[in-house]
């Protein structure tokens, strides 16, 4: 169906690719794995036709394809949908399908009926439920990327790219995605599933390709792995122990919230958190846990409640009030929220504390230093304090939005799903970046849609459900099967 050979890639001081091959049957689920920065972006947009390889050719049922061009390589039937879906947010589901191709009638004009009765053609085949006539800005993100297979599947596609399908799917959202999968494969439909959460590989994937460093490691059938053995071909070292050890000394309160109530979102919420403790909150998509945060450092209002810290009634009618409290928050979305993504690593670290560099004038020595320092201190990669973040990897990133809020001396941190898009090294670097922090003496709010993350890293752990607080656990005496049992209201306070 598709082989890759001996694929290499340069760009200017790195060797993205080297050599790399890969043969992918029809029909088959397979995920590509590595580290971020292994070269599975590459290498997909060489599949795709963005980009030129250096050396090597690829070969689809049979042919092989030279100076490949994006449209050629649709024309091949190869599809790449991104975790940034590439659809136009006014405009229907049927026109996103058809765009670039929109059916016209014997008078040149857009043909909206036969476009509106293919829409419904593909959706049947697909066992879609979607109006053709909704604007994709009313769709859910799993709704979205259905348009997406959609599109791709109009166009004849044979193989399609899926990178970070899941990323902000919820449980059910995620079990309709993988039953279109694996229907579309028993087909004849080729996947290749890029994604850092292993557990979906085991569940969905047939086939695995592992690349490290620009460098193919080995290819085989998943069924053929576990988790650790997958885990130590992808990082080349031992990830058994990934959570750190809680050697903590939990202190007194700092933070103390009460009856925290947002019409409709969140309803008499209460809790403390303690200096030293990292205190997590679980529960489903839409659970309010995010809400939570956000109404803390004064992101949203609030109709009522109190939140008091070290003893004191606080009043926040924005973030810049909460960043006063020596709060910070580390955003959900990273890349939209957390970054600016075309300024450099010296811009993100300083933003939020500029008035410490300097009252008229920018003491640029000064920022560049706090920069340095804390890329030395975070391992963050490149080592170039220069380098665009939009540059680096999702890692990579993640640490220097760590480094922002520690330039402002923050006391108490609230993150939203830390490791969400990273992969499992950089995964365990974060973690320990945590862990070092609450050690000395910093406090910790985390959200996560990762169970054993909030097990592995957390002190106690709060549980949400449809705005309501469903109960407080300590991490120690708790498993996945009670948070989520709390999370869906089987158990009760």
């Amino acid at each position: 169906m598709l082989k890759m050979n001996h694929i290499s890639k340069i760009f200017p001081g790195v060797k993205a690719l080297d050599d790399v091959s890969i043969t992918i049957g029809k029909g088959e689920i397979h995920a590509l794995v590595g580290e971020n920065g292994a070269g599975k972006s590459t290498l997909m947009k060489i599949l795709s036709g963005a980009y030129s390889c250096d050396c090597g050719d690829i070969v689809v049922d049979g042919e092989p394809i030279c100076n490949s061009t994006p449209a050629m390589m649709i024309d091949k039937g190869i599809a790449v949908i991104y975790q940034e879906l590439m659809l136009l947010e006014n405009r229907t589901v049927a026109e996103n399908i058809f765009i670039g191709r929109l059916p016209k009638n014997k008078f040149g004009m857009v043909d909206y009926k036969k476009m509106r009765e293919e829409t419904l053609r593909i959706q049947k085949e697909l066992c879609l439920d979607l109006d053709p006539d909704a604007k994709i800005c009313e769709l859910s993100v799993a709704k979205r990327q259905m348009v997406e297979i959609a599109k791709a599947m109009s166009r004849n596609a044979k193989i399609i790219v899926l990178d970070e399908p899941t990323a902000v799917l919820g449980e059910a959202e995620l079990e309709g995605l993988f039953k279109i999968l694996r229907d579309l494969s028993k087909k004849g439909i080729t996947f290749i599933y890029i994604s850092h959460r292993l557990k979906e590989i085991f569940e969905l994937c047939t086939h695995l390709t592992i690349l490290k460093d620009g460098k193919m490691v080995e290819s085989g059938k998943v069924e053929d792995y576990d988790v650790d053995k997958l885990v130590n071909r992808m990082v080349g070292r031992d990830m058994s122990d990934i959570y750190p050890a809680k050697e903590r000394h939990v202190g007194e309160e700092i933070l103390h919230v009460q009856n925290l109530t947002r019409k409709g979102i969140l309803n008499n919420v209460s809790f403390s958190l303690r200096k030293g403790e990292i205190l997590g909150i679980a529960g489903l998509a839409g659970a309010g846990r995010t809400e939570i945060l956000r109404a803390i450092i004064g992101a949203d209002p609030i109709d009522n409640g109190n939140i008091k810290i070290c003893g004191k009634d606080v009043k926040f009618n924005s973030p810049k009030d909460g960043i006063k409290a020596k709060m910070g928050i580390v955003p959900e979305e990273r890349k939209t929220q957390g970054l600016m993504l075309k300024q450099d690593i010296i811009y993100n670290t300083s933003i939020s504390s500029l008035k410490k560099f300097g009252k008229l004038f920018l003491n640029t020595k000064k920022e560049k230093e706090t920069a340095k320092y804390y890329s030395d201190m975070f391992h963050i990669r490149p080592g170039n304090v220069y380098t665009i973040t939009q540059n680096m990897s999702g890692g990579n990133q993640q640490k220097v939005v760590l480094s922002k809020w520690l330039a402002t001396k923050c006391e108490i941190l609230l993150v939203d799903e830390p490791t969400r898009g990273i992969d499992v090294g950089a995964k365990q670097e974060i973690y320990n970046i945590l862990n070092d922090l609450v050690k000395k003496g910093m406090s910790i709010i985390m959200v996560s849609s990762e169970l054993p993350e909030l097990l592995g890293m957390c002190d106690r752990i709060m549980v949400m459900n449809e705005g309501n607080m469903t109960a407080i656990v300590d991490a120690k005496d708790a498993n996945e099967e009670m948070l989520m049992s709390y999370a869906t209201c089987e158990l009760a306070v």
